[in-house]
Formats: structure tokens, sequence, C-alpha cells
């Protein structure tokens, strides 16, 4: 169980946003005034937002509400975000930047509703492309016109490739969104992780709902046991000429699939790991033995290096 001294920063933000704001916020007001906070108050976001049905959100936010419930911080209350005792106390004993709390609810605390889904709409329109309530929300042509600008142009079929070392979830998906990525392509043996948001169940429902395509393909995946005593990059390059020697011939079949899917489905496939860099990855092998099934008419973008051009 969480105790108040065992509060990351971010969740002791939560807890002083509720209080500043003194009663209980419904889940998408809240979604919105912590984006405004962040985007306003901070100079490194305490959360990341994707664009989402209602606009922006943040599914790190959702799972400290959870374990923030577990700790007795906040209420188990499926309609708001709504503090107990304890939340309020453990807010008021070691607060989150008091002044710019006090300052951020004069500026926001009366506004709720479409007005404050409009006000972030308007200011900030990359979170409205995947809103289902834009009409319901904007009816000024020029806001709208606006938005229509900000959405992203349909991304030709091709092969990227992406780690999530060092990122959040919500910062990791907002590069797919924004490189067009149509299907991921999870190719770790054992799609578990520390990190929030990157075991298999979570990433792929993630994917699912902000409309990606989620495939776990294990068997090109390279065994942990091999993995020990990757200190220098000679001892990556001998793992993975290896790899490519006695591993990847036996996956015909899983590579063509990925071939395929580029070729005949026109998806945008990423292929993701955990390492940030990809020559530090078993990936690169990967998508070099895929660019070959597809005649070297592919280039690889690796979404950590400069952008190459898409097949």
């Amino acid at each position: 169980m969480l105790v108040s001294g065992m509060l990351f920063e971010r969740q002791r933000l939560l807890l002083n946003l509720l209080d500043s704001l003194g009663k209980p916020v419904g889940h998408t007001d809240f979604q919105k005034l912590l984006f405004l906070f962040t985007r306003e108050f901070e100079k490194e976001p305490s959360y990341e937002f994707v664009p989402y049905r209602y606009g922006c959100f943040s599914f790190t936010s959702y799972a400290d509400k959870r374990r923030l419930i577990v700790g007795g911080f906040l209420a188990d209350d499926e309609q708001h975000w709504r503090l107990t005792d304890s939340g309020r106390q453990a807010a008021r004993q070691k607060p989150y930047s008091a002044a710019k709390i006090l300052s951020f609810s004069q500026r926001y605390n009366r506004l709720r509703g479409n007005a404050l889904i409009a006000e972030v709409y308007r200011r900030y329109p990359y979170y409205t492309t995947r809103s289902d309530i834009v009409d319901k929300v904007l009816s000024d042509g020029e806001a709208r016109k606006y938005i229509e600008q900000s959405r992203s142009a349909p991304s030709a079929s091709g092969l990227l490739t992406i780690g999530y070392e060092g990122k959040s979830l919500e910062g990791y998906m907002n590069q797919l969104l924004q490189a067009g990525v149509s299907l991921l392509c999870d190719v770790r043996r054992n799609p578990l992780s520390r990190k929030y948001g990157f075991s298999k169940g979570t990433l792929s429902k993630t994917c699912e709902s902000i409309g990606i395509c989620y495939e776990h393909l294990p068997e090109l995946g390279i065994a942990s046991d091999k993995r020990r005593e990757l200190n220098t990059q000679a001892d990556y390059d001998a793992l993975f000429a290896d790899y490519e020697q006695n591993d990847l011939p036996r996956q015909e079949s899983v590579l063509n699939s990925i071939a395929s899917w580029i070729v005949n489905d026109r998806q945008r496939v990423a292929l993701t790991c955990y390492e940030l860099h990809p020559e530090q990855c078993h990936r690169h092998c990967v998508a070099k033995a895929v660019q070959k099934r597809l005649s070297n008419r592919c280039d690889i973008q690796h979404l950590e290096e400069a952008c190459a051009n898409a097949f």
C-alpha cells in the first residue's frame, strides 16, 4: 500500500490539483485540467498525453489513479476524481508548488464541460485528431479548419523501428501516431516490462484504443540467456551476427508475413523492442531481413534517427 512519503511527485500533483479545485471533478474535465497545468505551469510535464476519443488523454494518470485508490488517497469513484480525507491530508502536508497550483486554480477553476474542452481543442489542435466529439464541442468554421490542418496526411506503407527505453507510454504512442504507423510488431520473446504500459496486455490494448494494430512475434526474439554480458558494442555485434546466421534463417514464414503486410496490405509497420538505439537491438537485424524480401525497395526508418523515405 502507498504511504504519503512514498508518493511520486506526479502523484502529489494529482492530489494537490484536486485539493485546489475544491470538489470532485469528472474524468474528462480532470484530464483537460491536468493537461493544461502540465503544459502551462511545468517546464518538464509530469504527464504526457495522446489524442484520444475526447481529446488529450494520459493513460499513466489513470494508472496513478488506481494506485492512489489502493493507497486510500482517492475514492473508488467511477465518475469522478475524488479526494479522501487521507488524500487531502497528504496534499496539504507537502504541497506541490503551491504558488503554481493557486495560480492555475484561479485561472481555470470555473471552466468546465464543453467550454473547457473547446478551450483545449482550439489551443492544442493536435489532440483533437482522434476526437469523437469535435462536432459537438466546436461550431465555428475557423477553429474546425485549423483542426483539419493539424491532421497528418495518410502515410505510405513502410518499415520502421522503435525502442521504448526512456520513454513514457504516451510519448512512445505519439511517436507512432506522428510517424503514421498502422501496425506495431513486438519482436520481444517475452513481452514483459517493469515500466508501465509496455507489457503485452497493456501495450496491445493501448494500441487498439488509438487505432494501431498490434502483433506479437515471439519467434523473432532472442533468448534472455544470450543477452547476458553485453558490455560493449562489440558484444552486441557478436550477438547479432550469431542471431542473423543461426536464428533468422529459421523464421522465413514470419519474415515473409511482415513483408506481405507492407506490400499487400499497405501497412506502415514498426518493429519494436526495448533498447533505444537500434544498433543495440536485434530489431535492426529483423528490419534488414524484411528489407531484403522487399528487394531493398523499402528504406528502414529508425524513429530515433533522421527520417528515411517510406516504401
